[in-house]
């Protein structure tokens, strides 16, 4: 007991109190996060949308995400993070309750459209945040705290909204949109404002690359991004079509649809900061990253592979929970690393663009899919692309190896 207790002391240790502070308004704001994971089975099995309906409607969501992170990145390179994350959060939690009156097809479009583009301006200028209140050296660890207070809220909030689903999912809205002003309210009132003005000219943080001028003229990153595209498609089923898959071919509860997928932050929630702490700096980011895409499209696989019942959900959130810890967080160190204090939010703006524009792709593609072809067909492709893209991030780090020991060459006297 007193080793593990260490390991955790360890795993914590140094992180500055602005960073606890940020984390403690995410875990707020993630803990009323109920809203989106049922929209899927409240549009389908409470409204009467049909499935491409419903698809069509998180695809709204998707494409209000990609605007609000372009938004983000760019506002928070120019006013800063602080301002973005403060509005981006009171006017998501008042867009909330509107949501949840809303009953057409546009209407539902429409407002779903603007509550992510609002809501996706925080992300990358929380990322610009937790850079700047974190050092060099415990980076990585201050993202994961960040991931550990989201998935902590993560394994409350779906468990609870699958139990106020039982009653009304009118509710669902109210907590989500209510947790969001909370959070904004804590924020404004312990952790003081700032304006972080990018510096001018400046250096990354490690070596990986000399530092590009703007994030589009490195080669190497666009690549990075355009995999973690791909992969996120079927990342993002997690909270599209796997819920539905549970409800309708599972036929499991809603609140034990819940609390399973609440199993999945709360595994997070205690095992990632170890996780990191003990493997930080032991293989190159791109070598952790492709193992953990990897299990995650073994874990797709799974459904075909075990009967439809709970414990084959159970089994799928186990593994899906160890791929996304050894990949997710690796994601966010290889992206820092990468980028300049000047022209980090554009950085952050690109990486979070690429869960948005997922976030178009997954609902989309898996609703056409599961309405013409079945779960079956669906899950045999998104486990396709996780595995492929596990082996392009495996190339790509051979390719930043190879550059890496070309430049050092270049240095060199003759």
């Amino acid at each position: 007991m007193s080793l593990i207790f260490s390991l955790y002391r360890k795993a914590y240790a140094g992180l500055s109190p602005s960073t606890w502070l940020l984390a403690v308004v995410l875990l707020i704001n993630r803990s009323g996060a109920m809203a989106i994971p049922f929209m899927t089975v409240y549009l389908t099995q409470k409204l009467g949308f049909s499935v491409p309906e419903a698809g069509m409607v998180m695809a709204c969501f998707g494409a209000g995400a990609i605007c609000g992170s372009f938004i983000g990145g760019r506002l928070s390179d120019r006013i800063g993070f602080y301002p973005v994350q403060f509005w981006s959060l009171l006017l998501q939690g008042l867009i909330f309750l509107v949501l949840g009156q809303m009953q057409t097809l546009p209407q539902f479009c429409i407002c779903i459209f603007t509550l992510s583009c609002v809501g996706d301006t925080f992300r990358p200028a929380n990322v610009a945040a937790t850079a700047y209140y974190s050092s060099v050296e415990n980076r990585t660890r201050s993202y994961s705290l960040n991931r550990l207070a989201s998935n902590l809220g993560w394994s409350v909030g779906p468990a609870l909204g699958g139990i106020l689903a039982g009653y009304s999912y009118h509710l669902l809205f109210w907590v989500d949109g209510l947790t969001c002003i909370i959070a904004v309210t804590v924020m404004r009132f312990l952790l003081p404002p700032v304006k972080a003005k990018p510096v001018a000219k400046s250096t990354p943080d490690c070596t990986i690359t000399p530092g590009a001028p703007t994030v589009y003229k490195d080669g190497i990153y666009i690549a990075f991004i355009s995999l973690i595209t791909i992969f996120t498609t079927g990342f993002l089923q997690l909270s599209t079509m796997v819920p539905l898959y549970l409800k309708s071919i599972v036929h499991m509860q809603e609140a034990h649809i819940g609390m399973l997928m609440g199993l999945n932050g709360l595994i997070v929630a205690f095992i990632e900061m170890i996780l990191v702490y003990k493997l930080e700096g032991k293989m190159h980011s791109l070598q952790y990253i492709s193992r953990g895409v990897l299990l995650a499209g073994l874990g797709y696989l799974s459904f075909n592979l075990l009967p439809p019942v709970a414990a084959a959900g159970l089994f799928f959130i186990l593994m899906f929970t160890i791929g996304e810890m050894l990949s997710i967080p690796f994601m966010n160190s290889f992206f820092v690393q990468r980028s300049a204090d000047h022209n980090r939010g554009q950085y952050a703006g690109l990486y979070t663009m690429a869960f948005s524009i997922s976030s178009v792709c997954a609902p989309t593609l898996g609703a056409y899919m599961v309405g013409h072809f079945g779960f079956s067909a669906w899950w045999y492709c998104t486990a396709a692309l996780c595995i492929s893209t596990g082996a392009g991030f495996y190339f790509l780090y051979k390719k930043v190896m190879t550059d890496s020991v070309t430049t050092v060459l270049q240095k060199l006297p003759d």
